[in-house]
């Protein structure tokens, strides 16, 4: 057994992170500023997307993003129930009805047939959820969309340096979040950005994240507000500070050394866990070239495992072995579940049977061959059906 806790997501701190972060807090601005801007700068160069907006959180993003599109009573907006809360609370807290839809059993992405399926005459938007590291099949999302005036924003919190079998990285078309929270594959400590290739609703969620004023409180050429600076439309506070926003610049550096390793680890994981009955890894997205490897989820299903999924989880606790879950169905939340008559839903069957089993084991950069072979040991160690079982 190992000595050592191994979580199941860990951030990748260099040295130039910590000096970028430390000359930022000497510098005496550390809230938003020239930092915030050359960060957003460089995933404007990366992705050629017109406008890359850094605030708070990926949950933010959202925020400022149906806020902007005027969603409220009476509005429907569909997005799976496979994903975080917080897409849900925050279309619920709108007052309009979230529309939950099943997603591929094995990738646990939603599909274009059962969005186009959902659709009604309430819809205002679709958010599909890249899921893990994958993309989403979002090209026939696009055009429904498109041919219905309806607003698509890609919930990208996973996938951040993805690329679509067409060649397209994740946000560089469209609009798309990522999520900068400390698990994901680039962090700013917290934070979100989002990134969209329409320059007006870029500059309106720039404005809406700091007051709704005119300008920043810092502009190119002037630290301190313009007295001329006034409301122009009512806003919130989310903008990013420098000393968040350098050390995702730092990082986002080296997103694509991270993917190189986070798949080199996946595909160890991928082949030795293929001969232990019951852990099932998810299956490949068939529109995704890169997969990000946000996350390495297994389904643990109990009646080929012979255990079921808090007890797998909690041995491999007592081993040492850190896991998570991502995520519980959204519908399956006391709130939701005492307040169904809020939501409308097709059929929940693919989502309800993964919720159940999934599993997120222990993926990052700064892990060893020898602690994927450690977690490997120790799923073989509680698995009953892996008993006698030689790889």
């Amino acid at each position: 057994m190992r000595n050592e806790f191994l979580p199941f997501a860990k951030p990748s701190i260099s040295e130039e992170d910590v000096a970028a972060v430390t000359e930022v807090l000497r510098s005496g601005w550390i809230t938003t500023g020239a930092g915030c801007a050359a960060f957003e700068e460089a995933i404007c160069e990366r992705l050629g997307c017109a406008s890359a907006v850094a605030v708070t959180s990926g949950t933010a993003a959202m925020h400022l993003s149906l806020h902007t599109l005027g969603i409220g009573p009476g509005d429907e907006v569909i997005t799976p129930s496979m994903t975080w809360v917080s897409t849900v609370n925050l279309i619920t807290m709108a007052g309009a009805c979230p529309v939950f839809i099943d997603v591929d059993r094995d990738t646990l992405m939603v599909t274009p047939d059962a969005v186009a399926a959902a659709m009604s005459e309430r819809t205002r938007a679709i958010i599909p959820v890249d899921f893990a590291g994958a993309a989403v099949n979002i090209e026939p999302m696009r055009s429904l969309a498109a041919d219905l005036g309806v607003a698509l924003i890609e919930d990208a919190a996973h996938a951040i340096g993805a690329v679509r079998s067409s060649g397209e990285e994740v946000g560089s078309r469209g609009t798309a979040i990522f999520s900068l929270h400390p698990i994901k594959t680039v962090t700013s400590g917290e934070g979100g950005v989002l990134v969209t290739d329409d320059a007006d609703f870029g500059e309106r969620i720039r404005r809406l994240r700091f007051h709704g004023l005119g300008v920043d409180a810092w502009q190119r050429g002037q630290q301190g507000r313009s007295p001329q600076a006034e409301v122009l439309e009512p806003g919130f506070k989310c903008n990013l500070p420098d000393m968040n926003a350098v050390l995702g610049h730092t990082q986002l550096k080296r997103l694509d050394a991270f993917i190189d390793r986070r798949t080199a680890l996946a595909s160890r994981y991928r082949e030795q866990l293929a001969s232990i009955p019951g852990i099932l890894p998810l299956g490949d997205s068939a529109v995704t070239d890169r997969h990000a490897w946000h996350l390495f989820v297994v389904r643990v299903d109990q009646d080929e495992a012979g255990i079921d999924r808090g007890a797998f989880m909690e041995l491999l606790k007592a081993r040492n072995i850190g896991t998570g879950i991502h995520f519980r169905a959204a519908h399956t939340h006391q709130w939701y579940r005492e307040h169904a008559d809020a939501c409308r839903s097709t059929d929940l069957g693919h989502t309800e049977w993964n919720s159940d089993r999934i599993c997120s084991i222990p993926l990052f950069p700064d892990m060893s061959e020898r602690d994927v072979d450690d977690v490997v040991a120790a799923i073989r160690e509680v698995v009953p059906a892996a008993a006698g079982v030689t790889t």
